[in-house]
């Protein structure tokens, strides 16, 4: 099919109306007859759950799609921290807590007001079933101490609480929530009752398409578009409709940003928030061992692999994991595993390994390992096939036998999920947030952790960092985590990618302070469509 073929069926799909799956509203009409009303966001990968609070599925775009229909206690702009429902706060730190005031005239979109009432709430449900991205065991109590204010009482000091918990935890109205018992499986219209600038009209999941309409009570101001509308299209055809201005953006491979700021496109250039790794299963043999990973490390030419299949576009991966231009990255460990074939075949040799004809061997059996990578990359610079053939290249030019799997991208992440891997290749974002996020990277439950728990001083630097509210003394202890997982390296860290976003001027599109919410790097601030 040619190109002008796709981009018309495209072009087509876009303009029907969108068919309602149970998620409340009515009908719309098609987009040429609401014109300018319409802003329209193309997206390679396109589903990302259902868009409550405990269904979006858990990477950053689920995240970006569920907060449009459901505001936080504060909020980031491209500054930092602003009022969301809570019009000011304070930190007390003789109670170690935070009061929350919150704004009078917030309503849900049933039209009920917002009270202290509903925060209470939300945390003590978060207590019962757990927001997925988001850890609150610091939190001790919360009270209301009237109908529109709150007090939260922390259990230890926590540096990230603002961002990572008031900043990112959807406030849940409990008139609704309150009945709930399984909230992954409540998929009823009220499950997207919020209290945000948009509501939903309709979410397809096999087309990979969202429909959101502006609430006309939004507190913070009116939307500056009646809709708002997620798409499902390949980042080619995702150029072309811009020039067409079928779609107001969309992220792009880096050879088209010019071509597009040309035809009167505005570009964004992503900081480097989002990192490939090379996961690495430690709890099996022989990856269990140090050595057999540091070999790993010393026998992936990093620089190569950015040069050859991402045409250069990307940082190498520091083995501390945190990128080379945070200002949290330890720079002393840029030099740590150098691509050394020497070094990798002297660990593998330490390690009881011999070379027979191709591979190296151990008691007859010849060094082979299972690598899985995702089928169809998905946003440019995202690790698919290519690099797992570039990777599987160099470990066999070694002498480790490499079987290279594809697999649909949410089987990947299920399959590290639960263990059931050798090496896979993937990745996320949340690098701009507070270092925290070492923590989920660390020792969390997803699948873009490590999880790795073996070495205690590690995990006791991890907790340590959360509580210190001075940036020299927790930079120190940051250092050092770096310093210990690079030594043990349970991932590698390959490159941080660099991202390209072009869109129209319909919208003043940023990269939020630190990403939105815990650091999703994606330049998507429901802020961006609002007037106030």
């Amino acid at each position: 099919m040619t190109g002008n073929k796709c981009l018309l069926i495209a072009l087509l799909v876009m303009s029907l109306t969108f068919s309602l799956l149970g998620c409340g509203g009515s009908p719309t009409s098609p987009a040429s007859q609401v014109g300018n009303q319409v802003y329209t966001i193309a997206d390679a990968t396109g589903d990302y759950g259902f868009p409550s609070p405990f269904a979006h599925y858990a990477r950053g775009p689920g995240y970006i799609r569920m907060s449009m229909l459901f505001d936080t206690l504060i909020w980031k702009d491209a500054n930092g921290y602003i009022p969301s429902l809570a019009a000011k706060w304070e930190y007390r730190p003789d109670d170690n807590a935070y009061l929350f005031t919150l704004v009078e005239s917030a309503t849900w979109h049933d039209g009920q007001k917002i009270t202290a009432t509903d925060v209470v709430f939300t945390f003590d449900y978060l207590k019962k079933h757990s927001y997925q991205t988001t850890d609150t065991t610091m939190v001790k109590t919360v009270e209301a101490v009237d109908s529109q204010t709150v007090k939260i009482i922390l259990s230890r000091p926590y540096a990230p609480f603002l961002e990572q918990v008031a900043g990112t935890v959807p406030i849940l109205p409990k008139h609704i929530w309150q009945s709930i018992t399984d909230p992954a499986q409540f998929r009823q219209p009220e499950a997207l009752v919020g209290s945000g600038p948009f509501k939903l009209v309709d979410y397809n999941k096999e087309q990979g398409s969202y429909l959101y309409e502006a609430y006309d009570g939004y507190y913070q101001g009116k939307a500056k578009f009646q809709q708002l509308k997620f798409i499902k299209m390949n980042a080619d055809m995702a150029a072309a409709a811009l020039k067409q201005h079928q779609v107001d953006m969309a992220q792009i491979p880096f050879e088209l940003a010019k071509p597009l700021e040309q035809a009167g496109l505005k570009i964004l250039t992503m900081p480097h928030d989002w990192i490939a790794k090379l996961v690495i299963n430690h709890q099996k043999e022989p990856f269990d061992n140090v050595d057999f990973r540091q070999a790993l490390a010393y026998a992936i030419d990093r620089k190569a692999l950015i040069e050859t299949t991402l045409r250069g576009q990307a940082l190498p991966g520091n083995p501390g994991l945190v990128p080379p231009d945070s200002q949290w990255c330890n720079p002393a460990l840029a030099a740590m595993y150098p691509y050394s074939p020497d070094s990798a075949r002297k660990l593998l040799a330490r390690l009881g390994y011999s070379k027979a004809g191709s591979y190296w061997e151990k008691g007859g059996q010849p060094l082979a390992v299972e690598l899985l990578v995702a089928a169809k990359a998905g946003a440019p610079g995202s690790p698919g096939e290519r690099q797992g053939e570039f990777i599987k290249a160099q470990l066999e030019q070694l002498g480790i036998k490499v079987n290279l799997q594809a697999l649909e991208s949410k089987t990947l992440d299920s399959r590290i999920n639960e263990g059931n891997f050798e090496l896979a290749l993937n990745g996320h974002g949340g690098l701009g947030a507070d270092p925290n996020y070492l923590t989920n990277m660390i020792l969390g439950k997803s699948f873009s952790s490590a999880r790795y728990h073996q070495n205690q001083q590690l995990a006791g630097l991890l907790a340590d960092q959360a509580a210190l509210m001075d940036y020299a003394a927790r930079k120190q202890r940051i250092d050092e985590i770096q310093s210990i997982f690079a030594a043990d390296i349970p991932a590698i860290a390959l490159y941080y990618p660099t991202w390209y976003y072009a869109y129209s001027n319909r919208a003043d599109l940023y990269f939020t302070k630190q990403g939105i919410g815990s650091g999703v790097p994606i330049p998507l601030n429901k802020m961006s469509f609002i007037n106030n």
